[in-house]
């Protein structure tokens, strides 16, 4: 194989995962994204955006606040919150689970918590709204008199920007500049795109063999990357290479992976499509792929390494080629919870997999 300058990426797919997002200009809000602040909008291509907002970055109790809204004329917002329980779960040894909702030094009721957070009811998520579209204090506080506060900078422009690609402002609907306009124009939420994964032939032992013996299948690979230190690990003559994972799609079609970097707290493999014979033709589908099944490839990737953001995609097969099936993060790395605090998708899909079928 050629070398090439030995490089340890940083996990770039993070870095760029936003950047990389589909476009779906037809769709309003859909693949957007916008931070200001504590707050940060994820829309997807159904149209349906999330708006999570926090505490001050570095609070000593964090917590944070998702409200979602779907596209379409009357579509309701809905609140969630989010103890931060980084460091266990803060309610463990309360007899009841709940925390009150104060604004403004008022309380507005209180709200049950469960491991996954708690529900705000429609009229605290209404009372909750009126803040943060203009000025107030928020916060959470639970019977032993522990307080939780929520940051409303950046909170205004964040809810107005949904708005904006909603197609909301100056109607009635609209949460920061509303106007006499009723919604009727307001673009509707599309239904989640559909990719079905066939069912798969089996590898077989020449399979793999084919690939591993080739001495040209490296440069083949290497060609259809934009750069080499894309995958440095697996062009580095100095490095130690497992054999190619071999994986079967279709009657001439192969799927190829090994190991192109690693970092501190992150790692990725290439996956390539393959003709079952030289010259190989390649077609790339990553190189921040993770784990591969069922005709899946997935890629997740921690933010920093204290595992408290995280983004990931997924490509699924059908049949013809690998198509982007998910995409999303965890939202900003506030230490609110191990694993990421929400999950904010930018393209969502339902995946009909015929290798899973038994399995339902």
């Amino acid at each position: 194989m050629r070398a090439v300058p030995r490089h340890r990426h940083l996990a770039a797919a993070v870095a760029t995962l936003l950047a990389a997002a589909p476009a779906f200009a037809d769709t309003p809000g859909a693949g957007d994204t916008f931070s200001h602040h504590d707050w940060e909008l994820a829309c997807d291509n159904t149209g349906t955006c999330r708006v999570a907002g926090y505490s001050e970055d570095g609070s000593e109790m964090p917590v944070s606040v998702l409200l979602e809204r779907a596209a379409g004329a009357g579509a309701p917002v809905t609140a969630r919150l989010k103890l931060g329980d980084y460091d266990g779960d803060p309610l463990a040894d309360a007899e009841n689970r709940r925390v009150t909702l104060w604004i403004d030094g008022n309380p507005r009721g209180e709200i049950a918590i469960d491991d996954a957070g708690g529900a705000l009811s429609a009229e605290q998520t209404a009372a909750l709204l009126t803040v943060l579209t203009g000025d107030g204090f928020v916060a959470f506080i639970a019977d032993d008199g522990r307080r939780w506060q929520l940051s409303t900078r950046g909170s205004t422009a964040t809810l107005l920007k949904m708005d904006d690609l909603q197609g909301r402002v100056g109607t009635r609907g609209a949460l920061v500049r509303p106007g006499t306009r009723d919604e009727s124009a307001v673009p509707g939420p599309r239904p989640k795109p559909v990719v079905r994964v066939p069912k798969l032939p089996a590898t077989s032992p020449d399979d793999v063999q084919t690939v591993n013996w080739s001495e040209g299948i490296g440069d083949a690979l290497l060609a259809s990357l934009d750069a080499a230190d894309d995958c440095a690990d697996l062009f580095d003559p100095d490095a130690e290479h497992e054999p190619f994972e071999v994986v079967r799609l279709s009657a001439d079609k192969l799927l190829v992976s090994n190991r192109c970097w690693m970092a501190a707290y992150n790692m990725g493999y290439g996956y390539w499509v393959v003709d079952d014979a030289p010259p190989w033709n390649p077609v790339l589908v990553t190189t921040a792929g993770n784990d591969y099944a069922d005709g899946s490839i997935v890629a997740a990737h921690k933010g920093r390494g204290l595992g408290d953001c995280w983004s990931s995609q997924a490509w699924s097969w059908d049949g013809r080629a690998f198509v982007q099936t998910s995409n999303t993060y965890t939202g900003m790395c506030r230490l609110v919870s191990p694993g990421g605090a929400w999950d904010l998708p930018v393209h969502v899909v339902d995946v009909i997999n015929a290798n899973q079928e038994h399995q339902r």
